[in-house]
């Protein structure tokens, strides 16, 4: 599972601009579902049909796109001005490198006499992309680094949230059968605005909705307090700053872990939400809930997360599929 993480997480995807990921994925999957396909926004869909009559359908959603950078300007020595893609903090940005779609690294900087007492504007950074000149106003960064494994830890730069897909791509690798219809959703545009998982999820009209997605952790030195660490289990959200999650989905969730004897750990996020948020609102309403991948430094290119909670996610989610609902 390692080896398809990785290729995951060091893939090109900022929002908007899924498509490399989208065809690794794919790859993936092809073999695996009854049948995949795309849809206008670029949503991957792989189904798993059950041979029930009357069966419902439940949503897996994970989201395939990245935080990164567009270019809104380009001076006369080719240095690049950027905006953001999805919630970015400058205070992380002076230093790291960026990778344009067509394989381009630039290294962002700071314009003057940078002192570091404070966080820099926007206005004040560049990109650096000398002896390059192949990009355009318009054009579209993710970050770049390379995964790195510390035993069971991995750090990389968009584990938010290739993780989730990789946590759904192995949960169809090992569901051999089903009660219910299952549609493994990879969307897009999560970071701009939840906007893939809204209308994949007016299509497929789900019974129940499940988003798969990072969390914040509060066990590192001075943490905001959070009852959620790395190593304890996947965490069933319970809130955060965009829903409520349905108490039946909860429940489901909390039943599976008991039966397949996974430990677990309960959510409340104060700032942030998932894709579940906006496929709770779909049509007259979708009981909707989230299972989280704790990750400490989200937002930034050293993301990470624990192997265990991420084989003990796809081991919850196998048997929550497994059982009648």
């Amino acid at each position: 599972m390692i080896e398809t993480i990785r290729r995951l997480v060091e893939a090109y995807g900022p929002s908007g601009s899924e498509g490399q990921t989208r065809a690794i994925i794919q790859s993936e999957v092809e073999s695996l579902a009854d049948d995949v396909t795309v849809d206008a926004l670029g949503n991957l869909i792989a189904w798993k049909r059950s041979a029930n009559a009357g069966a419902r359908t439940v949503m897996l959603a994970a989201h395939m796109d990245e935080i990164g950078v567009m270019v809104t300007h380009v001076d006369k020595e080719g240095y690049l001005r950027f905006t953001d893609i999805g919630g970015l903090r400058t205070v992380t940005l002076i230093g790291n490198r960026v990778r344009f779609e067509n394989g381009v690294i630039g290294a962002i900087g700071v314009q003057g006499d940078f002192d570091g007492t404070k966080a820099p504007r926007f206005e004040d950074l560049f990109i650096d992309v000398s002896g390059a000149d192949t990009i355009r106003v318009g054009d579209a960064a993710g970050f770049w680094r390379e995964m790195v494994v510390r035993g069971d830890r991995l750090v990389a730069k968009s584990m938010d949230d290739r993780i989730g897909c990789a946590v759904l791509v192995e949960t169809l690798r090992r569901l051999t059968q089903s009660p219910h219809h299952v549609a493994f959703v990879f969307s897009t545009q999560e970071e701009v605005g939840l906007r893939g998982a809204h209308t994949s999820a007016y299509a497929i009209d789900p019974a129940i909705a499940i988003s798969v997605d990072v969390t914040r952790t509060g066990d590192f030195p001075k943490a905001r307090p959070m009852a959620v660490a790395l190593g304890e289990g996947p965490a069933i959200k319970v809130k955060d700053g965009g829903m409520l999650a349905a108490p039946e989905v909860r429940a489901l969730m909390e039943r599976a872990a008991k039966r397949s004897k996974v430990p677990y750990q309960l959510e409340v996020l104060t700032a942030g939400t998932t894709d579940a948020a906006s496929m709770q609102l779909v049509r007259e309403g979708v009981l909707a809930g989230c299972l989280s991948i704790p990750c400490r430094y989200v937002h930034t290119v050293s993301e990470t997360v624990d192997l265990n909670d991420v084989q003990h996610a796809v081991t919850l989610l196998t048997r929550l599929l497994s059982d009648p609902v």
